[in-house]
């Protein structure tokens, strides 16, 4: 049984990826990862504001006081020895790629182009395969239009493009109102991959202390079906590699993303809940089912069930919709 899959041009002996999380964020645990089957391991992310923080901060140490007594600077510590977030983060990085033979994949966690350049480029030197852009932005300015939002993105990775010679992958929001053509821009502006969805966290209201909190509640397979659609639409139509993130709990959940045509499958949540040795019980009822069914590879799968594949191309569009209402309203009808 043949696993193995390209996903930015990087070989993986196997198609789960353990997605951006704390269980990065030990050597020992990104080698448990490796031992269960992951075929790469998306570090935790790296915010911009945490770049951001880290410069201004390193700016400060450098010049602060040396406009009045030279003397001053003697209070401040020497810069080697100022461990900023950022410097521990590529440290860590750096060890986990020397640390395990899959690929390593950076992530950086933000929307504007402004700083991400020459830290892309350390991402980089510290030995990372690739890079992931975990873009998270929430447009509340009403006098901002959609095509400004658009173009941001596009800024992002023409930026980072430019700064780095590894492969850089966009994790997505659903939010546009034109996913394919979006997607489609983002492959000409240079993004050698995407990544379907970014799974936003929504606020909820506390009725007691009337507070407003802000909690994570892992992913259910039931949240699969909204990526799952669009990597159906998108497989061969976009000239990029496609993840599908969110919903990944079971071999069988990794199965039916691979038919829609993703060329990897991201897992965190059912991880974070199961262990890491979950990621081995996934590899191994996808190898099952595929046996089930006869398929000798990947390759032979993947994109099977994809809207440009199947018998019925409209059960991803519009005229599904109205006939699974039609058939539900037909079903309930009082008599």
């Amino acid at each position: 049984m043949d696993l193995s899959t390209t996903y930015l041009g990087l070989k993986l002996k196997s198609p789960f990826i353990a997605s951006s999380s704390p269980l990065s964020q030990r050597v020992e645990d990104i080698r448990k990862l490796e031992d269960a089957g992951a075929g790469a391991v998306v570090m935790f992310s790296i915010f911009e504001e945490q770049i951001r923080h880290d410069a201004e901060a390193l700016d400060h140490l450098l010049t602060a006081g040396s406009e009045s007594f030279a003397e001053a600077l003697s209070y401040f510590p020497d810069v080697g020895d100022y461990a900023v977030g950022t410097e521990k983060y590529i440290e860590l990085l750096r060890s986990a790629v020397a640390a395990v033979k899959i690929p390593i994949i950076g992530s950086i966690n933000g929307i504007s182009p402004e700083g991400w350049t020459d830290y892309a480029r350390r991402i980089e030197a510290a030995g990372a395969a690739a890079i992931e852009l975990n873009a998270y932005y929430i447009a509340t300015d009403p006098a901002m239009s959609g095509a400004a939002v658009e173009d941001m993105y596009l800024e992002v990775v023409r930026t980072v493009k430019s700064a780095v010679r590894i492969p850089v992958a966009m994790k997505l929001s659903p939010f546009f109102s034109s996913t394919a053509n979006m997607a489609k821009r983002l492959a000409e502006a240079g993004a050698d991959g995407l990544v379907l969805f970014n799974r936003f966290y929504q606020p909820d209201f506390d009725l007691d202390e009337m507070e407003v909190l802000s909690d994570l509640n892992l992913s259910a397979p039931s949240e699969m079906r909204l990526p799952l659609r669009w990597i159906a639409i998108l497989h061969g139509r976009v000239p990029c590699s496609l993840a599908a993130t969110t919903g990944v709990h079971s071999g069988r959940d990794a199965a039916k993303y691979l038919l829609a045509g993703a060329d990897a499958v991201m897992t965190c949540s059912a991880l974070l809940k199961n262990g890491i040795g979950h990621m081995r019980v996934m590899r191994d009822e996808l190898q099952s089912w595929m046996e089930s069914k006869e398929y000798g590879s990947l390759e032979e799968m993947k994109g099977a069930m994809s809207q440009r594949a199947v018998a019925n191309p409209a059960a991803f569009e519009r005229a599904n919709y109205i006939k699974i209402l039609e058939e539900y309203k037909s079903k309930y009808v009082l008599t």
